[in-house]
Formats: C-alpha cells, structure tokens, sequence
C-alpha cells in the first residue's frame, strides 16, 4: 500500500508542475507543443527512475560530503545516454528540445528526488517515486503543450482541429506559456477546492 502511495504523489497529490512548481525552466522553455512536452517529459522520467534507483542502490557508499555531487554524477550519466539516444533516434526532438535536454541534470525534481526520496528509501520505492514523478511531470507538460499549441495554432499533436488563422499566436511565443500555465494552476485548484 505504502509503495501505492510513493507512485500517486507524483501524479496528483504532489505534481511537479501544477503543486510543486518545480522544474518551470523547461516547463515553460518546450512546452510550445504537445509532442515537445511529451519528449521532454519522457526523458525527464526516464533520469528521474534510472537515478533514484541508482542512488538508493549506493547511498550508504557514499560519504556525507561528497553526497550531493555524487547525485549530479548518477544524473548527469543518465542524461547524457538520453541525449544521445534521442540524438540518433529522434533527431527533429533532440532540435526542437535542444539545451534543455542536458538541463535536465540541474532540474531541481530530479536532484531533490534522489535527495529527499532514494537516498533515504530502498530501491523499489525509489523507482516508484521516479516514475509517479516522471510520469505527473510528463502529464504536467502534456497538457500545457496540448493547451498552447491548440490555442496557438489549432492543433494538438500537430493534427489540425481548427484553421491555423484562428489561433492566438501569443500562446504559441513564451508569454503564452506564463498565462496558460496560471489558467491550468487555478482550474486545478478549484478542482481540489472542490472534490
């Protein structure tokens, strides 16, 4: 039960993006589009599981002062096999993403995880927090670049649902990201007010 609820803080209770704060950098820096928030979330998942697991496999090796700059070398090992794996696979992303994929090695969900959680925690729990992290990051940044790039240009995932001409570009260019993050921060207060 208790690995049940590691896994859905990360989702609702504790959402990076929408309770947290954290990670705004990115959030607003690729959200422009659902397929960048997609990748973006994707990779950031993929280093926070990798890294909690590892740190909760060598947290009681290493010392006290070196702890923090041993987390930023599990992290930055991860985010340099996700860089060049998108790199070769998914070239146009890696473009689209650019400096914000080695960013990920700063980002303060990934380091504060394997700080606060895996380096406290046994791996098990350490992967779920990871992955409930990842995972409500990844819906996080989803959902913003689905909302700017439907009030922007009329698609989701580059499928047209309404003409392009009737888009608000402002959503599209970075204020966009600052309002159209406030508006989903207050509807989904309001909807916890309200549950």
């Amino acid at each position: 039960m208790n690995n049940l609820k590691t896994f859905t803080n990360g989702l609702i209770k504790e959402n990076p993006i929408f309770t947290l704060l954290l990670g705004m950098c990115p959030t607003l820096g690729v959200t422009s589009s659902a397929t960048n928030g997609l990748g973006m979330g994707l990779a950031t998942a993929f280093v926070l599981i990798m890294s909690n697991l590892v740190v909760a496999l060598i947290k009681n090796l290493i010392p006290d002062k070196v702890r923090i700059p041993s987390f930023i070398v599990v992290i930055a090992t991860f985010v340099t096999i996700v860089e060049m794996t998108m790199q070769a696979y998914v070239p146009s992303l890696f473009e689209s993403l650019g400096l914000f994929i080695p960013l990920i090695v700063v980002n303060c969900i990934v380091l504060g995880r394997a700080e606060a959680f895996a380096s406290k925690n046994n791996p098990i729990s350490s992967i779920l927090d990871g992955a409930g992290m990842g995972i409500g990051f990844t819906l996080g940044l989803v959902i913003l670049g689905a909302t700017r790039e439907f009030l922007g240009s009329g698609k989701i995932f580059n499928a047209n649902i309404y003409p392009e001409d009737f888009g608000m570009l402002v959503f599209v260019l970075a204020p966009g990201a600052f309002i159209a993050l406030g508006f989903l921060i207050a509807i989904i207060n309001k909807m916890k007010q309200t549950a």
